[in-house]
């Protein structure tokens, strides 16, 4: 047997046992295990950020193990089991990749991705929108807003335009922060939006590149304040000005380091 599905089976057997033995697992429901996955998938992200694969491997095997436990109590609520859930986005990739399954030609990866829109409109969805989760976080939102619409051809033509955009956008906001407008919060808005679209057309992650920064600053940040307790310095009597001589030297250390 494939050493794919002999793993597999491994673990929906685990799940058989935890379920019927352990009372932790028999006490969780679908609504309790929702924030845990949430939280399995920002670790996974977390391991994409850092690039550690060894992480990865362990983060995709948590997130598995929770896709696998949702299917064990819907089986039990006979309303699906995981065959049915696996052989659903089976057929549903098939349906969506005429070009691999069908006689639909295609040139390039961009008219896949306006084939896959036309292809869910076809199937009842009203508005290309409808698959972004209301739930997901602003900044990712905002990108998959602006793919959705770009697969129906609703995009700039040139990246020059977008940062014109993004430039016009600045000075709105601007104006409003100079006239401490109540519409400066929307200003900002349209500007973190623009941003994103310029972001997605040069092919950069906003998510991605915010995610890195946010971790650049919390090594630099606490490597400062290891810095400042070497020098048995109270952190709190600090000013600005001496706080920025030990981040300038926190910086210079990591850049050292490579990082």
């Amino acid at each position: 047997m494939d050493e794919r599905l002999i793993a597999f089976k491994r673990l929906l057997d685990i799940m058989d046992d935890l379920r019927s033995k352990c009372p932790w697992d028999q006490k969780q429901t679908i609504e309790s295990l929702r924030n845990l996955t949430i939280e399995e998938t920002y670790e996974l992200a977390d391991a994409i950020t850092a690039n550690n694969l060894e992480e990865l491997k362990g983060e995709i095997g948590d997130l598995m193990l929770h896709m696998v436990f949702y299917c064990k109590i819907a089986e039990e609520k006979n309303a699906f089991d995981i065959s049915e859930a696996l052989n659903s986005v089976c057929d549903k990739l098939i349906h969506r990749h005429p070009h691999i399954y069908g006689d639909v030609e295609v040139q390039n990866e961009e008219e896949v991705k306006k084939n896959w829109e036309k292809l869910k409109l076809k199937e009842g969805k009203k508005s290309v929108l409808e698959g972004v989760p209301s739930a997901l976080p602003a900044l990712v939102k905002a990108t998959r807003i602006q793919e959705k619409a770009k697969g129906i051809g609703f995009e700039w033509e040139d990246a020059k335009d977008v940062w014109k955009k993004v430039k016009e956008e600045i000075e709105e906001f601007e104006a409003e922060i100079e006239k401490n407008s109540d519409q400066k919060e929307e200003e900002f808005g349209d500007l973190l939006f623009s941003l994103v679209n310029y972001a997605r057309f040069i092919d950069l992650s906003p998510e991605s590149a915010l995610s890195k920064t946010n971790q650049k600053f919390i090594r630099r940040f606490q490597l400062m304040e290891e810095m400042i307790q070497k020098d048995r310095i109270d952190i709190r009597n600090m000013d600005l000005e001496q706080m920025d001589h030990y981040w300038d030297k926190a910086k210079t250390s990591l850049k050292k380091r490579g990082q």
